[in-house]
């Protein structure tokens, strides 16, 4: 990988001497009022210190904050975000400086030449979550294999979408010379698509961890020599046409400016824009461009356009050949069990080819 890219991590932060000590004996009340203030908080003692002082910060604010409409739960989040990013722990050699803390295999990747400083317990219980499905693997039912997605990168929790990918790769009789898959991610897709006897797969992302995780996976193996990994926006450096161009998209668009959307989740209204122009450029003659898509954001009433429609509707650069949508499932909620619902969720493969 390049020396110019950085991982992204958790940043730590300097130890200072302002900061409230807090253990088993501390008052919750009078700490939590601190905070309000803005005073940071140290756990000290025992790990289970901070989850007692987590739990006390979300029932403190659901008395004081509404939580019922969206934007009363934004407001809500904002404010339990800000105020759990000031309980604090230490790191020292490694390891989580509190007894009975988890053991965090990112501590010796991630912060290999740093020593004794500060981290939020958020950010630990992230760091930890994280590591345990890096370490154990996470069974995806499309792959014989498990993946074992490294911090700070996406990966699958529902597999609607995978599904319909791995029907549609079964019955594909086209070109299996090369293929793209824009936004690599955890590598779920090309994975599959090296199971379906592609030869070699190009694979991009904008996340520096999606690459190096995929390339400390794959090692010297087989894999590596059928998988490469582009640092880069979209196409990244990849010059030359594909027989098959993929593209697993956010499905949400973004509903503010903010710079530190998660890019994994929203898109921006210049993203499908610029990959639809690009995509044609890379596309092969009578190669086939997938997007794995969902309704998701037309039923949480966050658009009411389909970006994949819109640029079908320009017939300027792709046609649809075909679109397979598989119904999502929803959570039993026993709550709303006698609520109507009118319109499900579907996950959506969109198989377009040049005009």
């Amino acid at each position: 990988m390049s020396s110019e890219i950085q991982l992204h991590k958790p940043t730590p932060i300097r130890l200072g001497e302002d900061l409230i000590k807090f253990d088993s004996n501390t008052d919750v009340r009078e700490t939590l009022y601190a905070m309000r203030e803005g005073k940071s908080v140290l756990i000290t003692e025992f790990y289970s210190n901070g989850m007692l002082l987590l739990k006390e910060l979300q029932k403190h604010l659901k008395i004081r904050l509404p939580n019922k409409t969206i934007k009363e739960q934004h407001a809500f989040r904002t404010e339990y975000h800000r105020l759990s990013n000031l309980i604090l722990l230490k790191i020292v050699n490694q390891k989580v400086a509190v007894d009975k803390a988890p053991k965090i295999g990112w501590f010796d990747t991630l912060y290999a030449n740093k020593n004794d400083f500060l981290l939020t317990f958020p950010e630990v219980q992230r760091l930890n979550s994280t590591w345990q499905k890096y370490d154990k693997g996470i069974k995806v039912p499309v792959l014989r294999n498990k993946v074992h997605p490294y911090y700070g990168v996406y990966f699958p929790t529902r597999f609607d979408h995978l599904t319909l990918f791995d029907n549609w790769l079964k019955r594909y009789e086209g070109a299996k010379k090369s293929a793209i898959d824009v936004g690599i991610g955890s590598g779920v897709l090309s994975f599959q698509m090296v199971q379906h006897g592609f030869q070699k797969v190009f694979g991009t992302d904008t996340n520096p961890n999606a690459i190096l995780g995929l390339k400390e996976f794959m090692g010297d193996t087989k894999l590596s020599r059928k998988i490469e990994v582009n640092y880069g926006n979209l196409f990244a450096t990849i010059e030359k046409e594909s027989e098959l161009i993929v593209f697993n998209p956010p499905w949400l668009p973004s509903i503010s400016n903010e710079e530190n959307i998660d890019e994994a989740v929203y898109y921006n209204k210049n993203l499908f824009p610029k990959f639809f122009a690009d995509a044609s450029n890379k596309l092969a003659e009578g190669g086939k461009l997938v997007v794995l898509f969902s309704n998701a954001a037309e039923i949480k009433n966050l658009t009411k356009e389909n970006p994949i429609e819109k640029e079908l509707a320009k017939g300027i650069r792709f046609k649809l050949e075909k679109c397979f949508k598989k119904t999502i499932k929803p959570p039993v909620d026993k709550s709303k069990r006698n609520k109507k619902v009118t319109v499900l969720e579907e996950a959506q493969l969109w198989v377009l080819t040049k005009v």
